[in-house]
C-alpha cells in the first residue's frame, strides 16, 4: 500500500520561499502522477499543481503560476513543491495525493484520489 508524507512546512514571511517533499513508500513514486493541493480552515482542498508519471506539470490554481513549480526525483522516491515569493493567502495545509494514474487532470474531484498524506503546515506572515 503506497503511503505518502509530506515534510518542509514551516513559518516563513512573505516574499520568502519553502520547499515541500512528498515521499513515497509502499510503492514507487515515478509509476504515478502526484498532485500538492492545499486546505485552510472551513474550506475544501484546492488543487496546487500535480506532475506526472511522465514529469510534465499541471497547475490546478492560477493563483500560483509563476511562483509554485513542481518536480520529482525517481531516484528518491520523491516530489517537491518549491514555493516562492510567497503571499499570506498561500497559508494553509498542504498535502500531496495520487489517484495511482500517470497523468493529471486538473477538473478531478478529491474523492478521486486514493492516497493522501497527512499533510504540512504553511504559514505565511507578514
Amino acid at each position: 500500500q503506497v503511503q505518502l508524507v509530506e515534510s518542509g512546512g514551516g513559518l516563513v514571511q512573505a516574499g520568502g520561499s519553502l520547499r515541500l517533499s512528498c515521499a513515497a513508500s509502499g510503492g514507487f513514486l515515478h509509476n504515478y502522477a502526484i498532485s500538492w493541493f492545499r486546505q485552510v480552515p472551513g474550506k475544501g482542498r484546492e488543487g496546487v499543481l500535480c506532475i506526472s508519471k511522465h514529469g510534465d506539470a499541471t497547475a490546478f490554481s492560477d493563483s500560483v503560476k509563476g511562483r509554485f513549480t513542481i518536480s520529482r526525483d525517481n531516484s528518491k522516491n520523491t516530489v517537491y513543491l518549491q514555493m516562492s515569493n510567497l503571499k499570506l493567502e498561500d497559508t494553509a495545509v498542504y498535502y500531496c495525493a495520487t489517484d495511482l494514474g500517470p497523468f493529471c487532470f486538473p477538473q478531478a474531484s478529491t474523492d478521486e484520489y486514493d492516497y493522501w498524506g497527512r499533510g504540512t503546515q504553511v504559514t505565511v506572515s507578514s
